[in-house]
């Protein structure tokens, strides 16, 4: 972003509003869905680096233009207003989409990963001393779970990691439809 935000600030008196702020939007979804690639493994230059860049790209983008945007619509008396709001807006934004995700990928994680779980057929108090961990998510350390036979703790570790992975994944799916629906509001802009 501080590569490209000097560019991309200008792209609003060139361009209009529309274009970066519908290009944008759609890059930083692509990016979101690059995160849906890796799974369990892998180089983080070929499976993280890429969505990354591409995410990062994407934001380059659209935060110039739309702070260009903001400020542009208001008459230049309103200006530390309009720059208050759209920092308030981001911010509130930001907690919120935190907030959300985090509940969705920690309850899908939960409840998936708990499933599976109590279909190996487990003592009732090595089940719970499992369970108990859950919430820990990928940090669960199944060595310190007692009376977990050496394939017990393989198969929990292996349920974890692809628990993990489907949570995280669907996380970036909602992601994805977010920046797709800014995507859509940004084409939506009438410039004047």
């Amino acid at each position: 972003m501080f590569a490209l935000s000097r560019w991309s600030g200008g792209l609003v008196g060139r361009a209009g509003s529309r274009m970066p702020l519908t290009a944008g939007p759609c890059v930083a979804a692509c990016g979101f869905a690059l995160y849906m690639l890796p799974g369990i493994g892998g180089s983080y230059w070929t499976t993280f680096f890429p969505a990354i860049v591409t995410l990062g790209v994407g934001m380059a983008i659209t935060v110039a233009p739309l702070t260009a945007t903001v400020m542009g619509a208001v008459d230049a008396t309103h200006a530390g207003a309009a720059s208050g709001v759209n920092n308030a807006v981001s911010r509130v934004a930001g907690l919120l989409a935190i907030a959300v995700f985090g509940v969705l990928f920690a309850h899908t994680f939960e409840v998936r990963a708990g499933s599976r779980i109590d279909r190996l057929g487990l003592p009732i108090a090595v089940r719970q001393g499992v369970e108990s961990r859950l919430p820990q998510i990928a940090a669960i350390d199944v060595d310190r779970v007692e009376g977990l036979s050496p394939p017990a703790r393989r198969q929990i570790r292996t349920i974890v990691d692809e628990e993990f992975v489907f949570a995280f994944r669907l996380v970036m799916i909602g992601a994805t439809i977010l920046g797709l629906t800014a995507a859509a509001v940004g084409s939506a802009i009438r410039e004047s």
